[in-house]
């Protein structure tokens, strides 16, 4: 017991840490139907990190770090201008037009380095057991500085998310208020892509939210139910991988989408036996 808490002990903060700040941003990705936004900007701080490595900096390095946040606060300037009412073409079109052009040209920056194969591997699914306790520190108050923006911000950001119409008839500017949405959430992606991977913080944003639609509209109770099936989640994952030696990234990921199947299992029966 106690040579399991010395190897998981912060690798779990850590976990307990993203699924705080990503449940809470899923709420309003999957409201919006972005859905894959938090990968596409996810694989945008990732090529950012392919571009640090190819001009010789180091992958964990503040440069490294730096040049990740411009290009993902590029991606967030981006998405914030294409959404439109008057446009036929979807927003998540266009994201998912940025996420292949990213991949693309990351695995192409990559081919030209000695170790690339391994560099691609880390941005896929990060390496949570070597995080650090003052990483971990360092993430807790970034997010904690981040969600409280959100906090503030929080009627322009929910009015937009879950009635866009109505937002714009209120007077919101919707494009200033989108672009401070993106620009806080690519704050927040970068650093858990560097720590996590582009799947694992795909999974805890999505999966926690897509999980608490299932059984309420009510705000507070998604992110109540999110937040929960974040840290159940993140703890099963990380004593399968112990137990099993296998990666700790790909069986939290597998556990989330386990826990989705019976949750959802579990609604169907329980509407079914009204």
């Amino acid at each position: 017991m106690n040579e399991i808490l010395q190897i998981m002990l912060w690798p779990f903060l850590a976990s307990l840490v993203l699924a705080g700040i990503h449940a809470y941003l899923g709420l309003h990705v999957v409201e919006r139907g972005v859905i894959f936004v938090d990968l596409s900007l996810a694989q945008v701080a990732a090529l950012g990190s392919a571009v640090a490595l190819l001009s010789g900096h180091d992958l964990h390095g503040r440069s490294a770090y730096f040049l990740s946040l411009v290009f993902t606060l590029i991606g967030a300037g981006l998405f914030s201008v294409t959404r439109s009412r008057r446009t036929r073409i979807p927003q998540e079109a266009f994201i998912g037009i940025v996420y292949a052009m990213s991949a693309a040209l990351a695995i192409l920056i990559m081919d030209r380095l000695p170790e690339g194969a391994e560099h691609i591997k880390h941005i896929l699914v990060g390496n949570l057991l070597a995080v650090s306790s003052w990483e971990v520190q360092k993430m807790a108050l970034l997010y904690a500085f981040i969600g409280t923006l959100h906090w503030f911000w929080r009627k322009p950001f929910l009015a937009i998310s879950t009635d866009h119409e109505e937002a714009i008839r209120k007077g919101y500017r919707v494009k200033a208020w989108d672009f401070l949405f993106y620009a806080t959430f690519g704050f927040v992606v970068t650093s858990s892509v560097s720590i996590a991977g582009v799947l694992l913080v795909f999974t805890y944003l999505i999966v926690p939210s897509v999980t608490a639609m299932l059984f309420s509209e009510n705000v507070g109770i998604r992110l109540a139910i999110g937040w929960t099936m974040g840290a159940a989640a993140s703890l099963l994952g990380m004593y399968f991988s112990y137990r099993f030696d296998a990666p700790t990234g790909a069986t939290v990921i597998c556990v989330f989408g386990v826990l989705l199947a019976v949750l959802a299992l579990v609604r169907k029966l329980a509407f079914a036996a009204r």
